[in-house]
């Protein structure tokens, strides 16, 4: 099946969405793309519905940016573009009360072993819910490769359970060291997982975590509505190739980001595995290069794989983007990140 049919029958189904030529026109230059990573690959083939999915997936990971201006005249300062919001496959629509302190939003893209033109999409949030002194860490993940029968819970064997007059499968010991975990189907393919753990040295009843479990899964909400922003943003990317997937979080390593998110984008034609990787770093290395939008650069070649670090992006903290392309393409995309200002 050819992926870019699915994509061109999916604008087709949602050209009412579209805004008139004229609007496009005028927000030409504030166009940015947007995509999606991979966790816990499953060997599991694929059925036409999760192919389905990954089209729908990769027209809404590179919508351009809604229009709301009409373009200046030419002789005033056009604006520099925004950072656009990445948009999640999914959405939480119940967390328990609490300051919510979200770790992780991601997009990812996997293939399987049998068909790896395919590609599939799963979304995935990491999250601490914090309240009447308890942190509660919640894990919700969709596995595009795995179907309910297929899954397994730390706590062997699960339990079968009915969420919205669906079948799934649960701990059966939820209060163990593996706390509660839930399998429920998705409605375009695959299986949906929940993780509700206390974090050391709280303790919850193991009830608690099945009821929050549970109501987390009941109130999941297809397609999401919910959106991230990165810490830097990409824009016109050249030669066909896309946004395929994308990871914004916090840095697990002490960084010169500060308060700033860890933002991670996977480039390509989304019909194969992404050949080019970006995200925030720490320590750049290698020979110094040209500079590109007014910061400096380095960059290595390991036997044809290029990494290329554009110095001072985010926050004093350099970007790195490595592929196994020319670094002469490095460069260009380089020249199309968008940074804070």
């Amino acid at each position: 099946m050819d992926i870019e049919k699915l994509i061109k029958d999916t604008f087709t189904a949602h050209e009412h969405d579209v805004p008139d030529d004229d609007t496009v026109l005028a927000a030409a230059q504030q166009r940015i793309d947007r995509r999606r990573t991979v966790s816990r690959p499953l060997a599991v083939a694929a059925g036409v519905a999760a192919l389905t999915l990954a089209a729908v997936t990769v027209v809404a990971l590179n919508r351009s940016a809604p229009a709301d201006n009409v373009a200046a005249p030419a002789d005033e300062v056009q604006a520099e573009p925004a950072i656009a919001d990445l948009r999640m496959p999914f959405s939480l629509g119940w967390l328990p009360p609490g300051s919510v302190d979200y770790r992780v939003q991601r997009v990812n893209v996997v293939a399987t072993q049998d068909d790896p033109d395919t590609p599939l999409y799963g979304g995935e949030y990491m999250l601490t819910v914090t309240a009447n002194g308890q942190n509660l860490n919640v894990n919700v993940q969709h596995f595009p490769m795995a179907s309910v029968d297929e899954v397994a819970v730390r706590s062997r064997p699960g339990n079968p359970v009915t969420i919205n007059g669906q079948r799934g499968v649960e701990s059966s010991d939820a209060g163990g060291p593996g706390g509660y975990e839930l399998y429920v189907p998705h409605p375009d393919g695959g299986a949906m997982y929940v993780h509700v753990l206390t974090e050391f040295p709280y303790t919850a009843p193991a009830q608690q975590l099945v009821d929050v479990g549970r109501r987390v899964a009941q109130n999941l909400r297809y397609p999401g509505n919910t959106t991230v922003t990165p810490s830097f943003g990409l824009r016109d990317l050249p030669g066909g190739m896309r946004i395929c997937a994308f990871d914004v979080g916090k840095p697990f390593d002490p960084s010169p980001l500060g308060s700033a998110l860890s933002t991670g984008y996977e480039l390509g034609t989304c019909t194969t595995m992404p050949p080019i990787r970006l995200s925030t770093a720490n320590a750049p290395r290698g020979d110094p290069g040209q500079p590109t939008q007014g910061h400096p650069t380095r960059y290595v070649n390991e036997n044809g794989h290029h990494s290329l670090w554009v110095l001072d992006a985010v926050n004093d903290a350099p970007i790195l983007i490595a592929g196994s392309v020319p670094l002469t393409d490095l460069y260009d995309i380089a020249n199309r990140l968008v940074l804070p200002r």
